[in-house]
């Protein structure tokens, strides 16, 4: 967004790919996204999949669970059961995309469900963590206020005495980095998390927002060491928390802490 300027600059320039498709390409698109589901794909032939918007490719009686879901997909008119191994909505619409592109490559549906309920994060993605009595959720490789507000949609359905969010900033949004952290605030508040605590200049901006909205308790940190110092009055058994922050703000020596640094007092 800070280089860009705009969400339809951002769109324009990924759109640039269809310069090099042939002319018979087909463009597989999620139909639920605002700008996207309204986008000039020109004459080439266009594949949805979506929650929804009606979609070549929906999911059907969803059931979100703390660490899955599931749902019904109807392909060529019989239903298929679909068991998506993350949790978070986030992960339906991916995995809706992979059947998408799966039966345009003519992969049999039994392969791609199996695939799907075989799949695996890379570290530091929706990793769900349960140490020490506690569940970590590390989710600080990258953020956006999109995987902001998608990552704490997790926390909140998450089983656990208490919901804590450790946020980080958002970096490379230029004129739009207080508003976008203000708008995670407004998540924070919505989803009715006990606990915030924020590192870094402009994740100051969240708490500022849930500070206004929310009756939840919110702390605010300069750098990682600071916040890392205050857990232990913090942190209780049972605690839930959610790490995510972009990746320069190096969260991982937050989830370390917790992980093996943490002690009990009682």
């Amino acid at each position: 967004m800070g280089y860009f300027g705009s969400r339809e600059n951002i769109l324009k320039a990924k759109l640039e790919i269809l310069e090099g498709l042939d002319k018979d390409g087909k463009i597989i698109i999620n139909n639920d996204n605002d700008l996207l589901n309204n986008c000039d794909t020109k004459n080439y032939q266009k594949i949805t999949y979506g929650i929804n918007n009606t979609s070549n490719y929906m999911a059907e009686d969803i059931i979100m669970k703390e660490k899955n879901s599931e749902y019904n997909i109807s392909i060529n008119n019989k239903k298929y059961k679909i068991e998506v191994p993350i949790a978070g909505q986030h992960f339906i619409y991916n995995s809706l995309c992979s059947i998408a592109v799966g039966l345009e490559l003519r992969i049999n549906i039994d392969k791609i469900i199996e695939g799907i309920k075989k799949f695996e994060l890379t570290s530091k993605r929706n990793e769900i963590i349960e140490i020490n009595n506690l569940k970590i959720i590390n989710d600080y490789y990258n953020a956006s206020y999109d995987s902001m507000k998608a990552s704490i949609e997790v926390l909140s359905k998450i089983n656990a005495k208490r919901k804590i969010a450790i946020l980080g900033d958002m970096l490379e949004l230029g004129k739009y980095s207080e508003e976008l952290h203000r708008k995670v605030g407004e998540e924070i508040a919505k989803n009715k998390i006990d606990i915030l605590c924020v590192v870094g200049k402009h994740a100051k901006y969240i708490a500022k927002e849930a500070k206004t909205l929310g009756p939840g308790n919110v702390y605010e940190f300069s750098t990682n060491d600071e916040c890392i110092a205050n857990l232990q009055k913090i942190v209780k058994k049972g605690d839930c928390i959610l790490l995510k922050a972009s990746n320069r703000m190096n969260f991982e020596e937050i989830s370390k802490y917790l992980q093996g640094g943490f002690v009990w007092e009682n």
